[in-house]
């Protein structure tokens, strides 16, 4: 009769453990494995994270905890519940700040807004948020973002129109609101919305450096001294000009403006140094850049999907366009807030697809949560805003389709949803301090697009969220257009 030996028996035990795990969790939608965890399911799972996170959390009833592999410190709470997410961005915000592993991924944004925490944290919310109220910096704002789509984004539509060309969206949108904010916050224009495509250092840097954050720092180094090199460039020409007495400033010199321009002049010339302006510059331009650009990528494809939706939008705007104004091709800003149906599907999209859709948080001492859950000290947690946007209980068994009028009432107004339920600018004291300015930059692209052209999508493309920091789409967004008679 045969004796096992080591090897066989192993493999059978080996088995017989790999059967039993496989029947204890045959049911469940992932399974906790010996020392692996729960990370092969998300390794299966990874191309469609988002939507794969959101089904968990859907058959958890909004809160699971993520087993990573043992000894790994990999384990996560993840939640969706709006309850959860009011207590952990206000309720008990100073109990839950980024966290050692976020510092660690983001350490290019210095401590900069995005990344800081406590003091540091409320004194670069405290001087932006006294500059973005400013009545003529917003002035200056509509007027750079108007400037771009006359100058730029609308002769650029028109050369694809008249060509017959395809256009990447996605691409286009990320080159415009590149350069729309550097502009703004720099005083600096790149003009990467040219209608070649030019390869700009500095923006192709920028966008490589934010696909590679997910996969911890890889080939980043050479980009962010690219990115900072521009930056600090820039800072430079600033402290340069503040120098200056205006009779010695040349004539460019005095007509860039920017907001970099704005904070040394409000806080005091030389008392903020190179390296804070680089960090508030590069925090403002990721946020600048990216969440207007994905939204505006999502909009125009869920606008292309839904005729009826484009309709409505333009019988808004056919509405409430003063006459006098019918023939601009570039809208302007005055009447934008009339624009009630457009920011309804504006919102609409920031519901479905918020250009960030995971947030990280560190709880800093234990706490139990409103669902029951107890969070230990350093624990972390990841509150979905890409399943929260997708959750029955708070939008309803709709919750997956495109319908701008769930944000309308009965009177014509806009509906307000709590920030933590709604929660595309994140909730409580960190709520995004550049919400209304995004709003209306979205509105103006938005609205000179629609009113110009018909977009129509190339078949054959296959739509689907890039694994990323910030919701793209995967292979981009493949248009024709058509010229609307105005």
């Amino acid at each position: 009769m045969a004796v096992l030996g080591f090897g066989e028996f192993l493999l059978a035990f080996l088995l017989f453990v790999l059967i039993y795990y496989w029947r204890l969790n045959r049911h469940a939608l992932i399974t906790n494995w010996p020392v692996l965890g729960m990370l092969p399911g998300v390794w299966l799972n990874v191309f469609i994270i988002f939507d794969y996170i959101t089904t968990v959390l859907k058959h958890h009833e909004g809160n699971f905890m993520f087993e990573g592999p043992w000894l790994s410190n990999m384990n996560m709470f993840f939640t969706s519940d709006p309850m959860n997410v009011q207590h952990i961005t206000s309720t008990k915000f100073e109990n839950y700040g980024k966290g050692d592993d976020f510092r660690e991924i983001f350490e290019v944004l210095g401590d900069g807004i995005f990344r800081s925490d406590s003091q540091l944290w409320k004194y670069n919310r405290g001087i932006l948020h006294s500059t973005f109220k400013q009545v003529s910096f917003q002035l200056f704002i509509h007027k750079t973002i108007n400037n771009k789509i006359e100058s730029c984004l609308l002769p650029f539509l028109d050369h694809a129109w008249k060509q017959g060309m395809e256009v990447d969206l996605q691409e286009a949108f990320q080159r415009l609101t590149f350069d729309v904010i550097c502009s703004i916050v720099l005083g600096f224009d790149p003009t990467c919305l040219l209608i070649d495509f030019p390869e700009v250092a500095c923006e192709r840097a920028f966008t490589e450096h934010e696909e590679a954050l997910l996969y911890r720092h890889r080939k980043t180094k050479e980009n962010q001294e690219i990115v900072d090199k521009m930056l600090y460039k820039e800072i430079a020409s600033k402290s340069k000009v503040q120098g200056q007495s205006s009779n010695n400033s040349t004539p460019e010199e005095e007509t860039r403006f920017s907001l970099l321009d704005v904070l040394i002049s409000e806080v005091g010339k030389g008392k903020l140094d190179d390296k804070f302006l680089r960090d508030t510059a590069i925090n403002l331009l990721a946020a600048g850049r990216d969440s207007i650009s994905a939204c505006l990528t999502w909009f125009f494809w869920l606008v292309a999907t839904h005729p009826s939706v484009e309709s409505k939008i333009l019988e808004e705007i056919r509405e409430k366009l003063p006459a006098r104004e019918a023939n601009r091709k570039d809208l302007g800003v005055e009447w934008l807030s009339q624009l009630t149906y457009l920011h309804a599907a504006i919102s609409e999209t920031l519901r479905l697809y918020p250009p960030v859709p995971l947030e990280h948080k560190c709880a800093l001492k234990s706490d139990i949560l409103p669902s029951g859950h107890l969070i230990k000290s350093n624990a972390r947690i990841v509150y979905s805003l890409y399943s929260m946007g997708r959750a029955e209980e708070i939008w309803g068994e709709d919750c997956l389709k495109f319908r701008p009028e769930r944000w309308i009432s009965k009177r014509g107004g806009i509906i307000h949803i709590p920030s933590y339920k709604f929660i595309a600018f994140n909730a409580g004291p960190r709520s995004c301090l550049g919400k209304d300015i995004s709003y209306t930059e979205i509105k103006m692209i938005a609205a000179a697009i629609l009113w110009n052209y018909r977009i129509h999508l190339v078949e054959g493309r296959a739509i689907s969220p890039r694994v990323s920091v910030i919701l793209h789409m995967k292979h981009g967004l493949k248009v024709t257009l058509t010229k609307r008679s105005i």
